[in-house]
């Protein structure tokens, strides 16, 4: 623990700049890709190349966020982008913050100042963010579907239905695990969406870039402009999914983008045997249940 203690203590400068680099670049990076993504479910409803897939808004909006989720899952060395540029710089960072928060002071009561505060939040939310990224890597790409309401296996190749159906819990209401996945996601999404936008603001101090209060004020402004933004693509997708998207017919509409992609129909995986081939305007089921 003396030469743990030792070396944090030698290399200090250095892993505080890494610490504070990481959260922005490329973690910060990913999560505003992310957020933008999801958040096409909305943005895309106004997206007029889409209406080959579908004639409603909605339908162009579950076309435009399929599109883009086949864009990501088809990128060149995929499995290696994620490993170094986003596994591997959580866990540091993680790691770091973790015994940076566990070692900082506790002062909040004594010393109740906005940046006290703001500093208990952000280890907080640093705290339930990194179990709420364990639990939607868990259920959204390592199967886990024991955690999801329903047994809901996310696809990668209808991504909206599926998505819908974990946030849901059901096809066509919310079922009560649904519904609390559906605030866990919320509250979850919320707090890394502030732990980004006050790291940004801290940053800017760790590096030297804001020393006068001015600057520090002019610089807050900034983040809290981008935590805004972020927080309205986050809260707008959750909305998407949760209460616009119609599971039927975003099924037609990712079976038809499935034909097109492939090269043939959508197999149907709830079929004994062999899968079988459906028409792309067939609703498509994946593996889930109307528990």
């Amino acid at each position: 623990m003396s030469e743990q203690q030792s070396f944090m203590e030698r290399h200090h400068f250095l892993l505080r700049r890494l610490h504070s680099l990481s959260g922005i670049v490329p973690i910060g990076t990913f999560l505003i890709v992310h957020l933008t993504t999801n958040a096409s479910i909305m943005w895309g409803m106004a997206n007029h190349r889409a209406a080959e897939y579908a004639a409603d808004p909605v339908g162009r909006g579950v076309a435009t966020f399929q599109h883009e989720v086949n864009f990501i899952n088809n990128l060149p060395f995929v499995f290696l982008i994620e490993l170094f540029g986003l596994w591997l710089p959580i866990a540091f960072h993680a790691v770091l913050g973790v015994m940076y928060a566990v070692t900082g002071s506790r002062n909040t009561r004594a010393y109740a100042y906005g940046g006290n505060k703001r500093y208990m939040l952000q280890r907080l939310s640093g705290y339930v963010g990194v179990l709420f990224i364990f639990y939607h890597v868990a259920t959204l790409r390592w199967g886990w579907t024991f955690l999801v309401p329903g047994g809901t296996e996310w696809s990668s190749q209808f991504a909206a239905s599926t998505l819908a159906m974990a946030l849901r819990g059901h096809a066509d209401h919310f079922s009560i695990t649904g519904l609390f996945v559906s605030l866990l996601y919320f509250f979850g999404v919320s707090l890394l969406v502030y732990h980004f936008a006050n790291g940004l603001w801290t940053a800017a101090i760790t590096w030297g870039l804001t020393v006068s209060r001015a600057a520090q004020q002019r610089w807050g402004y900034v983040c809290a402009t981008v935590g805004v933004l972020l927080m309205a693509a986050a809260w707008s997708a959750l909305g998407g999914f949760m209460f616009a998207v119609n599971v039927q017919k975003a099924e037609t509409v990712e079976g038809v983008l499935y034909q097109e992609h492939h090269g043939e129909m959508a197999p149907d995986e709830n079929a004994p045997g062999e899968p079988d081939l459906i028409e792309p305007q067939a609703a498509l089921s994946t593996n889930r249940t109307d528990g």
